[in-house]
């Protein structure tokens, strides 16, 4: 790979790499991360006048060990004041994230929205952050390198998004995600090409789940992080109606489909759809293959729900994943009891029973002072380990006198949503991807990749489908636990 040194202001960047298979934006992006001058602002004199960001570096002619002239001003940090009042602006970064009650948008580094709404739901996640964070530096032989790479680069990318509240650059991250999955580096007409977003989410976890399995420092602590998270076990029963055979299987997956035909105006609906299936396979009993029928049932619960909307096909007449535009609606507070297992629905009861309970005590209590209720309720945890944003682990439940409990925070099968990721097109491959975030501070925050907007509550639910707008395609639901 070139490398050239780059001349601003008063100083010299030396071996700075050139990736000539890339865009000129990509190394504007990488002079960002080195001066702080956004791409839009950097004025770069190259043979021929200024270097635009989709120029091709063949027609530049850039040698190794070229000197470039690059001019820009970096964002002005604000100083502050010597008296009167501080302002967010005058802020430390750090303290500037938790003063706007958000985290950092990602820059687009050529249709890369599809990787940057992934991450951004994923960060969203506190226990995946701290498995993270537990993940050692140095590569174990049973993880290969390009995964151990990518852990380690989602690991600092978590970092920089939680300290910073200008647009981060996610380079390294999606150098490293190309060369563990190079379907992501594919191009067209001299540009990236868009891609799958819940492919990228797909591969993603799977690499994480591969390199955290047993990575704390070789105890069983970390056995399966994110297995616990996310990983959803489905008890399935098989049978043939003309042989009358019949077996059951396990199995472990990371998220539910919801299908969608014209039978379905609603996630449930979807979702026990997705939960049947119809497959061919060797029938002993015939001696030839047959039709058997798969009805499957959920056998255990993760911390956090992934639902994705099976909205793409390939369409033959035109040789590329379609969209199915139906409206399909979806709630803020998802209960998937009758989709669990006979055996689930059992461990459920008494958890389930207090949480109605609890509600039924809150709403009861609207009538008398705030400050009592707070003093008197025993308070819900969100999910066992829940954590802050920091990452750091909190699993003691909380009793009436504000004493911390001992007790364990058990799954009710009730979920509240916390992050929607969404396509706005026709293709998979083409359109754009935007995630949807719910805060800490319970407020929602679009992600559109670097530009963070504030939205209501009542908009996110509006986002199921049925014209040309921002539709749903993945949904993440936090568990609502109690302590026992």
């Amino acid at each position: 790979m070139l490398t050239v040194s780059v001349k601003w202001q008063k100083k010299v960047l030396e071996k700075v790499e050139v990736d000539t298979t890339q865009p000129p934006y990509v190394f504007k992006c990488q002079l960002f991360d080195l001066t702080g001058v956004p791409p839009e602002r950097q004025k770069i004199m190259v043979k021929g006048g200024l270097l635009k960001d989709d120029a091709d570096w063949t027609a530049i002619g850039v040698k190794q060990g070229q000197r470039l002239m690059m001019m820009g001003t970096a964002d002005e940090i604000v100083k502050a004041p010597e008296k009167g009042p501080v302002f967010v602006e005058d802020l430390p970064e750090e303290e500037q994230v938790a003063a706007v009650g958000h985290t950092a948008g990602l820059l687009n580094l050529g249709n890369t929205c599809y990787m940057n709404s992934t991450v951004q739901c994923l960060h969203s996640v506190p226990e995946l952050k701290s498995a993270l964070l537990k993940y050692p530096s140095e590569r174990r032989n049973e993880v290969d390198q390009t995964s151990h790479m990518l852990t380690a680069a989602t690991r600092e990318l978590f970092n920089e998004l939680d300290k910073s509240v200008k647009a981060v650059a996610p380079m390294q991250f999606w150098m490293v995600l190309r060369k563990k999955y190079p379907q992501f580096g594919q191009m067209h007409n001299g540009y990236f090409m868009q891609q799958d977003a819940e492919e990228c989410w797909t591969q993603l976890l799977y690499t994480l789940s591969q390199s955290l399995r047993g990575s704390s420092s070789g105890t069983s602590e970390n056995a399966d992080a994110l297995k616990d998270v996310f990983g959803i076990e489905l008890l399935s029963r098989v049978h043939c109606q003309e042989s009358g055979e019949e077996s059951s299987e396990t199995e472990s997956v990371y998220s539910l489909k919801c299908h969608i035909s014209h039978e379905v105006n609603h996630m449930h609906e979807g979702l026990k759809h997705g939960l049947k299936s119809e497959l061919e396979k060797a029938s002993p009993a015939l001696g030839r293959s047959a039709i058997f029928l798969k009805e499957s049932r959920i056998n255990a619960l993760p911390r956090y729900l992934t639902v994705q909307f099976v909205r793409f096909f390939w369409k033959r007449e035109s040789n590329q994943k379609a969209k199915i535009l139906r409206k399909v609606d979806y709630p803020l507070e998802l209960d998937v009891y009758d989709l669990c297992s006979e055996d689930l629905r059992k461990k459920l009861e008494a958890p389930r029973k207090l949480l109605r309970d609890e509600e039924g005590k809150k709403l009861g209590l609207k009538g008398k002072e705030k400050a009592d209720s707070k003093d008197t309720d025993v308070k819900m945890t969100d999910a066992e380990g829940s954590s802050t944003a920091s990452g750091e682990s909190s699993k003691a439940a909380t009793l009436s006198d504000g004493a911390p409990s001992d007790k364990e925070a058990q799954l009710t099968g009730v979920y509240e949503l916390v992050s929607v990721l969404t396509h706005k097109g026709r293709s998979a491959d083409s359109g754009h991807y935007v995630a949807w975030v719910k805060q800490e501070n319970g407020k929602w925050i679009e992600f559109d990749d670097d530009s963070p907007i504030p939205q209501r509550e009542e908009d996110i639910v509006k986002l199921s489908g049925g014209g040309d707008w921002h539709m749903a395609y993945i949904c993440m639901y936090k568990a609502r636990t109690v302590p026992m």
